[in-house]
């Protein structure tokens, strides 16, 4: 999920109305299109094989977002942050998308899903080691409960009730997890080095900087047997629907209903990431799963501000969340 960059909507004054049927379509159809990048992954990673896959994703992605950026023409800001942008591209595209999919070559869709669900958490953890913003009661309740839900999504997953290891699970649930924390290390590097920047320039420079970063990799460890075009297919709606214009509706959200609420889809991912692989790659999904699922969105909520304490002054201005996807 990628982050909002400097220029963001005061929350405040999206205010906590009801939310218009327009952005609400908006919201689901992103959340829809977020929830099935897992599915793809999941076709498309096995016959390009991880390096190629992500670079497919972000070079397609770049080829259609370049266009409308320079219609729009905002293709200075390309120059004149071209080092915040790299490295938000880096840590938001490059190496994320890679430790999903190399999770998607071992766990099922809907786990990798639920896993980045704690997105917000790691942007809260990290804005509390990092920035000094200490959570509040609500926060650090939020935080031990994501933190409780991962354990018991990662216990589960690797069979630990029973003492049945995967070495090869072990390795994709750390490399969501990495790649979730990479999320949040972006959003506070973004908000601090790329305020102000239009927001299809931070989506369009990180892509380009990520595409331009996997080059080469991508080419060097291209597969031998030319992937087919189911797996193509994957790739491109991968890269296309799930990646670039996933970018404009999320931007165009935080313009209409500001960050906090548009963050709302990262509570909605995984339950279309798990329906998806349900519906089209017969994925089972356990009693455990659920449960866990639930302990990591409620304690997300609660970390990163999405939800108000029912004790909590109504006239109080809800806090911004610390990152997003």
């Amino acid at each position: 999920m990628p982050e909002h960059g400097g220029d963001r909507t005061d929350d405040r004054s999206a205010g906590r109305s009801k939310l218009p049927t327009v952005d609400l379509i908006t919201l689901l159809a992103l959340a829809a299109l977020w929830g099935a990048s897992f599915l793809f992954m999941r076709v498309a990673a096995p016959a390009f094989g991880v390096v190629p896959l992500v670079a497919v994703r972000v070079g397609l992605a770049s080829m259609v977002l370049l266009p409308l950026l320079l219609w729009q023409g905002h293709g200075a800001w390309l120059r004149t942050h071209a080092t915040p942008l790299a490295a938000v591209g880096v840590l938001n595209s490059a190496l994320p998308f890679l430790g999903f999919a190399w999770a998607a070559l071992s766990i099922t869709a809907g786990l990798s899903s639920v896993f980045n669900a704690t997105t917000p958490l790691w942007g809260a953890l990290i804005g509390w080691l990092w920035l000094g913003q200490r959570p509040g009661a609500a926060g650090t309740t939020g935080l031990l409960m994501g933190l409780a839900g991962v354990v018991l999504l990662a216990g589960d997953t690797l069979g630990l009730r029973t003492g049945t290891s995967d070495g090869a699970a072990a390795g994709a649930i750390v490399a969501c997890l990495g790649a979730t924390a990479c999320y949040g290390v972006a959003a506070h590097l973004a908000r601090q080095k790329l305020a102000g920047v239009p927001p299809l320039a931070t989506a369009t420079g990180s892509q380009l900087a990520a595409a331009g970063v996997l080059a080469v990799p991508g080419l060097w460890l291209w597969p031998a047997q030319a992937p087919s075009m189911q797996a193509w297919a994957a790739a491109i709606g991968l890269a296309v629907p799930c990646t670039a214009l996933a970018y404009l509706l999320f931007f165009r959200l935080i313009a209409r209903i500001g960050a906090s609420r548009a963050i709302t889809v990262t509570f909605l991912i995984p339950l279309f990431g798990t329906g998806w692989g349900a519906l089209w790659l017969d994925e089972s999904v356990t009693v455990a799963m659920a449960v866990a699922g639930a302990v990591i969105l409620l304690g997300t909520a609660l970390a990163s501000g999405a939800v108000v304490r029912p004790w909590r002054s109504p006239s109080a201005s809800p806090r911004d969340p610390a990152a997003d996807r």
